[in-house]
């Protein structure tokens, strides 16, 4: 596959015209099902966006759905278009495409799929087509994509009605739709919001080249992420995501690189997946954070979404229970932090204000009691930061308890528990002293029986992340994020230096 060099001005305002399109056009649009029926989806989940330009749908048969006519050829379409959103036959996506060209899309996204993922003569012969097409001047996400989810136009990804309007720094390329998808609706609940997510499936024309060359640039971009089955350049990709890296992180969760899994990659998007020591040893040079699954993915972004850009190597950690200080400190240790000893008169305050008996102003601080008022709570962190070693805090919050006191009362869980007043005087804590507080919801309690729970936390999560403070899960999980910013800012102050 030759690897297009496009022009950097041109490609911006390709760019702009794919992402933000004024005049869209839905090709194979049909409530019949089939390849058409992922138009229709799309022109569904289009409107309940609130994609705001002009959508043309296109039917060799005509037809109408939600007050929409359709045409039946794209060269019945008044005027320039775009973009196109392409979801017909494979056989006939090289006709579609030139059609689109010929009406000046800038771009198109192709939705079908039969392509060289098949491994097939005809397969590969009709995605070679669709690449002829690209060189003659419109840009193709795709074959075999979910396509491009953008809010703050209201491209959505395929199946995508119900995703978040509220753009944010977090980019994601990805090879598969599903992970795409996936990751846009983790953003949703967990406080990601993005600029961009593309699924660029089999990448016969933009790629992980184009794209991170793209993105790099993007003003709205703040941190990349990126599930990579294979690569066709293993060249420009080490020269693009080393360009991407000094000016901003990159996530990479590589997929395929188990002999099981490289013989999927190539049946998924006919991709060279590459072996491992490879793969890691170019992501540690370039200074790409490699994760292991979407999850550490997600908790990454988030990590470099909301804490400062620097390296936090001492934390405190406040919560509740012995078994709490050993997790804090193992972790800590092997994600190369620590936990120091308060010193002796911060420890004091600190102890003053714990409630008796059973607590501990040691480092990780136990308060014995997971009913703590929030506001002695805000003063315990607020006395913990003033030990200047501490450069980070985590508070391990058991809002589940307060279930026992929301029976007693005769109240649900969510009227009792006080995660509101929690999460907005963590919040001042932070501004008043500067230090970072990350916010772990713990929850045991998943059952059916404790549904009001989960719902409870969901909220709270919500508090939490309007005041600027990040939550996790688990300890493990906040730590090992902040372990991966520490990472990528260590080297690149040092590179920078």
């Amino acid at each position: 596959m030759i690897v297009r060099k496009m022009n950097l001005k041109a490609k911006k305002e390709d760019m702009e015209r794919i992402f933000h399109p004024r005049r869209l056009a839905i090709v194979g649009v049909s409530t019949d099902g089939g390849a058409r029926g992922f138009g229709i989806g799309m022109l569904v989940g289009l409107q309940a966006m609130g994609f705001e330009g002009e959508v043309f749908p296109v039917n060799p048969k005509g037809g109408s759905y939600a007050g929409l006519n359709f045409y039946k050829k794209v060269e019945d379409i008044p005027g320039q278009i775009d973009f196109a959103i392409i979801a017909v036959a494979a056989k006939d996506v090289p006709e579609a495409l030139e059609a689109c060209r010929k009406k000046g899309a800038a771009g198109a996204e192709i939705l079908s799929a039969g392509f060289s993922e098949l491994a097939t003569k005809e397969g590969r012969e009709l995605e070679h087509k669709i690449s002829e097409i690209a060189d003659r001047g419109i840009r193709v996400v795709g074959p075999n994509c979910f396509g491009i989810y953008c809010p703050g136009s209201g491209l959505t990804l395929l199946p995508g009605p119900d995703l978040s309007r509220i753009s944010g720094p977090v980019a994601f390329l990805s090879q598969s739709g599903g992970m795409a998808i996936d990751l846009a609706h983790k953003g949703k609940w967990m406080g990601l919001n993005f600029s961009k997510v593309v699924s660029f499936g089999n990448g016969a024309d933009l790629r992980e080249v184009q794209l991170l060359d793209y993105l790099t640039e993007d003003d709205e971009t703040g941190v990349i992420g990126m599930y990579m089955e294979g690569i066709k350049d293993g060249e420009a990709f080490f020269n693009a995501i080393k360009k991407a890296t000094k000016k901003k992180p990159v996530v990479v969760c590589k997929g395929g690189l188990s002999a099981a899994g490289q013989r999927m990659v190539v049946s998924h998007t006919a991709s060279m997946g590459g072996s491992r020591v490879i793969w890691e040893s170019v992501l540690r040079q370039v200074n790409a954070i490699q994760v292991q699954n979407l999850q550490e993915l997600a908790e990454a972004c988030l990590a470099f979404c909301f804490l400062p850009p620097k390296v936090f190597r001492r934390l405190s950690v406040i919560g509740g229970g012995g078994a709490l200080g050993v997790t804090a400190c193992d972790a800590a240790e092997k994600f190369g932090m620590e936990i120091p000893a308060l010193e002796p008169v911060v420890r004091k305050n600190v102890e003053e204000l714990l409630p008796k008996p059973g607590s501990s102003g040691a480092n990780p601080i136990d308060v014995a009691n997971p009913f703590v008022e929030p506001k002695i709570l805000q003063k315990v962190l607020h006395a913990a930061a003033q030990d200047e070693r501490v450069e980070l805090q985590i508070i391990v919050s058991l809002l589940y308890h307060y279930k026992t006191m929301a029976r007693m009362l005769g109240k649900p869980i969510a009227q009792v528990a006080p995660y509101r007043e929690l999460a907005e005087l963590l919040g001042g804590v932070v501004r008043e002293t500067g230090k970072p507080i990350v916010a772990v919801l713990a929850n045991p309690k998943r059952g059916v029986d404790d549904l009001d729970i989960v719902e409870m936390l969901a909220l709270a999560r919500a508090e939490f992340i309007k005041n600027g403070l990040p939550v996790f899960d688990d300890l493990h999980e906040a730590i090992r994020a902040i372990g991966h910013v520490n990472t990528y800012y260590e080297k690149r102050i040092k590179n920078e230096s």
